[in-house]
């Protein structure tokens, strides 16, 4: 058992009971940004008392000064070209292993992931703050019902297969982080209130917030207000988790009930997604990775898909817009793609290493930028401008820029079946892949394919839901051995 640990860290600012209104408007002002205050004589005693209020809240993050100093930095990382002379390779072969087509190293990796979840050892986190603006919703994205026979929503999806495994390993409790956003927090809770927690525990389910960014101006050089009382902020990129498990206590609660690892980092929005999946644990713990990483093969030389690689010999995760058309084209003596490794962003993290790195990263990681179309309050006409053009930066942080922190010896990746594994819904149904659409026809095709290992007989190529209460990858469906399934619709639970 881990004794618990206390993370200790201190913010180099001033602490916020000494933060003044005057205080704060001097440290936006001497950071460049009196533009902000132009308004202020205009605002009634409550509204000047909220404006104070939010822009102290942001500079707890960050002072203002810091902030304009990381935008202009991420600006010129966005724009340094020099990086592309870097080595790019594969990963070798001891931080590599595939189980397609190995199932015998895959029930290898099963029995031992099975006895740590068994033990008690292992924590879920969710990164769950994605609104389901593309597919039409006005809700989380976790909320969204890809059209299954059942109309199952993907957090019911995912809470059913925490059940699931929970009862092949011993009946034991999986403890289950969900990383909202501000825009989600709330629509999230009442979702899982108004469903029961889909029959888990409510006390092993916790909901956190990731944090927020300010926004710029195209030249990253003035923050922008939202409204006359805040400044635009979005959500801070899927690196933003580390601070998140930081300053929510969330590392604190993991160890307080006596998890080993943070199993299973993953996105709300992979249907396939294999919760704690005990074959990828014991793939890390039968190497010993204090990090680990799985990967699907890439559909094609040029599929738009991050790759997991070595950098000058560190694990990294390239884009594909890094590599060059040959380079992307390349195979190996077995005639596969050289660099084949697309990332799914699914990751094990050893509690040692957390200990180790995690208030490191947190004040490390770099910011990257997006060109966005930012709405925006203008405090000099008291109108709000909606531009029609992309106007302003935003920054985000990568969950996997923290990869190069950690040496080849502990970090690993596991290849897996993406047809078994990943079917994400990125995209509205008017896309060509990455829908509602096709992550329905993913998840019904494993499900039937299950009933066919089973022995069971499908014709007229029916597609059948297999509930996730009913199995978690396959087993427990010997009693469909010889039944006939003929036709779509049909929903086994």
């Amino acid at each position: 058992m881990l004794k618990r640990l206390l993370i200790i860290y201190t913010l180099s600012r001033t602490p916020i009971h000494r933060m003044t209104n005057q205080f704060i408007q001097e440290q936006y002002e001497a950071a460049g940004q009196a533009h902000l205050f132009k308004h202020l004589n205009t605002l009634s005693a409550s509204d000047k008392a909220t404006f104070f209020e939010n822009l102290t809240a942001v500079a707890q993050r960050e002072s203002p000064s810091e902030l304009l100093e990381d935008c202009q930095t991420a600006i010129k990382l966005h724009e340094d070209n020099t990086d592309k002379k870097s080595t790019l390779e594969p990963l070798p072969s001891t931080s590599y292993s595939s189980v397609i087509g190995n199932p015998q190293l895959e029930e290898e990796y099963y029995n031992l992931g099975h006895k740590a979840i068994s033990a008690g050892e292992v924590a879920i986190i969710l990164m769950a703050g994605g609104q389901g603006t593309r597919l039409g919703s006005s809700q989380p994205k976790g909320c969204f019902d890809i059209n299954l026979p059942s109309h199952k929503s993907l957090f019911q999806i995912q809470a059913e297969k925490i059940i699931t495994l929970q009862r092949l390993c011993n009946d034991c409790t999986i403890p289950w982080y969900i990383m909202t956003s501000a825009p989600t927090r709330a629509a999230t809770e009442l979702f899982f209130r108004d469903h029961k927690y889909f029959n888990l525990k409510k006390d092993q389910i916790v909901f956190f917030n990731q944090g927020t960014l300010p926004a710029f101006d195209e030249e990253g050089k003035k923050l922008l207000l939202a409204n006359p009382t805040s400044l635009v902020e979005s959500p801070d990129g899927n690196g933003g988790l580390y601070r998140a498990i930081r300053d929510n206590g969330i590392f604190l609660s993991i160890l307080s009930q006596g998890a080993l690892s943070i199993s299973y980092m993953y996105c709300v929005d992979n249907v396939l997604s294999k919760l704690a999946d005990p074959v990828f644990i014991g793939f890390a713990i039968k190497h010993d990775f204090q990090l680990a990483t799985k990967a699907v093969r890439k559909r094609d030389a040029h599929e738009s898909v991050g790759l997991i690689a070595t950098k000058d010999g560190r694990p990294c995760v390239i884009e594909y817009s890094e590599i060059s058309n040959e380079l992307a084209e390349a195979t190996d003596e077995d005639g596969l793609l050289l660099l084949r490794a697309g990332n799914i962003v699914n990751h094990y993290y050893s509690v040692e290493l957390l200990k180790e790195k995690l208030s490191q990263w947190c004040d490390s990681m770099p910011y990257h930028i997006a060109k966005k179309k930012i709405q925006y309050f203008d405090n000099t006409s008291n109108t709000v401008v909606k531009p029609e053009e992309p106007n302003g930066i935003k920054l985000e942080q990568f969950i996997f820029d923290v990869f190069p922190t950690s040496s080849l010896e502990r970090f690993g990746c596991l290849e897996v079946d993406r047809t078994k594994e990943f079917s994400p819904l990125k995209n509205g149904l008017n896309s060509k892949n990455d829908n509602s659409e096709t992550s329905r026809q993913a998840y019904l095709t494993l499900g039937t394919s299950w009933l066919k290992q089973a022995g069971a007989i499908v014709r007229n190529n029916a597609l059948v839901e297999v509930s996730n209460t009913l199995s978690y990858s396959g087993e427990n469906l010997t009693k469909f051995k010889g039944t006939v399934f003929d036709k779509d619709g049909l929903y086994l639970e």
